[in-house]
């Protein structure tokens, strides 16, 4: 399968976004899916959502489909049989409804789904649909994330911890509802703990801390020496920015992104301010340092009225201040210029890496398919720490975390080719 990040710009409409309502009840009801046909069946979702109860059915370009997918977008035999199995398979969810009634029902996963002039045309049942757009219980399942696994059992997994990640734990799960989730229901082999918890518990919360944006660490309950019940305690994985140092997002085409593009905010810290804080607040604290009259620094202003949620005040009579208060103001001004030149030197920094990347992508066209594999396997063996060795695998010469060593390999290999 291909390691190259989504290219956003390529997309449009709801694939520009990075995250998928999940309703609860899906990520409960497909444990049996395989990796290909879970990720399949979310971006599937992520793409008819807007329209999920208003549209009999939906179309996504199937290059495009393969691509959010992560395989090769010629291999259309693999997608039939993916689509298929989709609509082979039984949906089953067992909840409350809004007055508390316990309400059961069963549909296919997908009532119809054909490939045709390069396009994908699917559609759900309507009491799927319902289900599947109810704003009020869902998931948010990250569309780039699952990507990086490689197991169904593991995506199938950070489905089912991902939604808990507020609350830091799961609750206690009966190791009957676990297999179920985790779609081992029915296997004579996993009805042993043992083979259950090396098989699937371990190998699935390895992939979940290794490939996704949180943590997970699997507590059990026991009666006498039986293991009867099994909880997960959940934590955002601080280590995420390596998974997603070059990731593209859907933000970018907001008019709160572009303004505060204008106001010299970065890309990547314009994107982290509205994942943040969201949309309103953002705009309003923009609208907010607009009506300040000039500041010296309208980034590092609007930071702080971020971070301590400024709020417009009337403007009292004047007041002689204070020379302590001078003397404060003073070094509170003398404080934000060096933070202001911190954050200049880190986005000059930022900016010379990413023309140093580009020069690296250069350098790898310019070689040939045979001196591409050589290139990759001669500076693989260059590292020693194994983190580094898979987020190159999962990055290749975009690895991030990897950054300083990729420039020394090129720069060897070409000395003068970063001379700007």
């Amino acid at each position: 399968m291909p390691d190259s990040q989504i290219d956003m710009d390529q997309l449009t409409g709801a694939l520009r976004r990075e995250t998928v309502k999940k309703n609860v009840a899906a990520i409960h009801i497909s444990g049996k899916l395989t990796l290909l046909q879970r990720k399949l069946s979310n971006v599937l979702l992520l793409n008819a959502y807007d329209a999920l109860t208003s549209a009999p059915t939906h179309t996504i370009d199937a290059r495009t489909l393969a691509m959010m997918v992560g395989y090769n977008s010629n291999d259309f035999d693999t997608l039939r049989a993916s689509l298929r199995a989709l609509a082979e398979t039984v949906a089953e969810w067992d909840m409350l409804d809004e007055e508390g009634r316990q309400e059961w029902g069963v549909s296919s996963l997908l009532s119809f789904a054909k490939l045709k002039n390069g396009v994908c045309e699917y559609a759900y049942s309507p009491a799927l649909a319902q289900k599947l757009h109810d704003p009020k219980i869902y998931a948010l399942i990250n569309v780039h994330i699952q990507r990086n696994f490689s197991s169904g059992h593991g995506l199938a997994l950070y489905e089912n911890c991902y939604r808990f990640v507020r609350t830091g734990s799961t609750g206690w799960w009966a190791i009957d509802v676990f297999r179920k989730l985790m779609g081992v229901d029915g296997s004579s082999y996993y009805e042993s703990f043992k083979h259950l918890n090396a098989k699937i518990i371990k190998t699935a919360v390895t992939e979940v801390n290794k490939s996704s944006d949180i943590v997970i660490e699997p507590e059990f309950r026991k009666k006498g020496r039986a293991v009867t019940d099994i909880r997960f305690l959940i934590r955002e994985n601080p280590q995420m920015a390596m998974f997603q140092i070059d990731d593209s997002d859907g933000i970018r085409n907001l008019s709160v992104y572009k303004a505060l593009r204008g106001q010299g905010v970065s890309d990547r810290l314009a994107r982290q301010w509205i994942a943040e804080h969201g949309e309103d607040y953002v705009q309003e604290k923009l609208d907010y340092v607009k009506g300040q009259g000039d500041v010296k620094s309208t980034v590092g202003y609007l930071s702080a009225a971020l971070r301590d949620d400024y709020q417009p005040q009337e403007k009292p009579a004047p007041v002689e201040p204070a020379p302590e208060k001078v003397a404060a103001a003073r070094a509170r001004v003398e404080e934000k210029a060096r933070e202001d030149q911190a954050f200049e030197a880190r986005a000059a920094e930022h900016a010379e890496r990413a023309r140093k990347f580009a020069v690296v992508d250069e350098l790898v066209s310019a070689r040939n398919p045979t001196q591409r594999d050589a290139d990759k396997r001669l500076f693989m063996a260059s590292l020693e720490d194994e983190l580094e060795r898979e987020n190159f695998r999962a990055h290749g010469w975009r690895s991030g975390l990897n950054a300083a060593a990729i420039f020394a390999f090129w720069e060897e290999l070409a000395p003068e080719a970063f001379e700007a």
